[in-house]
């Protein structure tokens, strides 16, 4: 049971931002909403009044307040029965819509969580939505270095000792920005999406052998911190001799695709070799992969450039 995905932690969190208050006394503050461990059974967390597949948070506005209202006694009562028949964990009323007694009363007498706000519940929906996406997100912690090179979300990996650090600082050092050393978390926000973070415990800090811990905050500013970001290339460092260098593909270099959660991300594995500049590579690849995001890939134009000058010369 997450101790996050409390009433009173939603509560505290967006109380600003969405204006929130309590209707009447804190009842049902320690409430976890909770959702389905089956996926397929889960259903939808936030939503307007929604009683066929009831949300976990029911978001009631001028259009629900007034179909209320328009509602005989009888059915009226079956409706507000359905509502606190055991799947809501929570009610808002927004759009400055005062809260109707038969639900307040209802809410009190079994607990649950009842808040009101100003805002328009469009409004109120997404945020909330995406508060417990997050929360609720599927995660895992990987070993890495977790960086944002020219606004690209970039984890290096590779073996102990490969200088993903070392590679990490000299990044830093360049204007770019570390998001989590050693054991970045990665949520799944989206079916197709990574959102990476790191650890409270770990944020600002930076491991380099020789040196020790580093607060990277402390030494470039805040602007060398990131908190999180969508993850979109795997950078990994391998150790090379000359004979394997000799065996990647000269014009694809070596791309691969690694699965993490689900979501297929990019991966560009960079030989390791006395010379060889990895701060520089590592911002090529951040570049060439934006390039492709983008549409542009220049080992295609390379081979279309190739064969348009063979048929010239023939």
């Amino acid at each position: 049971m997450n101790p996050d995905a409390s009433v009173g932690s939603l509560f505290d969190t967006l109380r600003e931002k969405l204006e929130l208050e309590w209707a009447g006394r804190h009842t049902g503050e320690t409430r976890v909403i909770s959702i389905p461990e089956d996926e397929s059974t889960r259903t939808s967390l936030v939503g307007h009044l929604n009683l066929i597949h009831p949300n976990r948070v029911q978001v009631l506005g001028n259009t629900e307040i007034r179909y209320l209202q328009e509602l005989g006694e009888s059915s009226r009562r079956v409706l507000v029965d359905q509502i606190f028949s055991g799947s809501t964990d929570l009610i808002v009323s927004g759009d400055n819509q005062p809260v109707p007694d038969d639900i307040r009363q209802r809410a009190e007498a079994s607990s649950t969580p009842l808040f009101t706000s100003p805002q328009a519940t469009t409004r109120l929906v997404t945020y909330i939505q995406y508060y417990l996406t997050n929360l609720f997100a599927e995660k895992i912690t990987l070993h890495g270095v977790f960086m944002e090179v020219f606004s690209l979300g970039m984890l290096i990996i590779g073996d102990p000792s490969v200088g993903k650090s070392e590679l990490a600082l000299e990044l830093v050092a360049r204007g770019h920005r570390l998001v989590a050393d050693d054991a970045p978390v990665f949520y799944r926000t989206t079916p197709d999406l990574l959102n990476g973070r790191c650890p409270e415990m770990l944020r600002d800090f930076l491991e380099v052998r020789g040196l020790g811990i580093l607060n990277i905050r402390a030494m470039f500013g805040d602007s060398a911190i990131k908190l999180n970001r969508n993850l979109r290339l795997v950078l990994r460092l391998e150790p090379m001799t000359e004979e394997q260098m000799h065996r990647i593909n000269r014009l694809h270099g070596a791309r691969t695709t690694q699965t993490i959660l689900g979501v297929d991300i990019p991966e560009v594995t960079l030989p390791v070799a006395p010379g060889r500049n990895l701060a520089v590579l590592a911002e090529a690849a951040a570049r060439s992969h934006t390039l492709l995001l983008k549409g542009f890939d220049s080992s295609k134009l390379f081979v279309e450039r190739q064969a348009r000058f063979m048929e010239n010369d023939q």
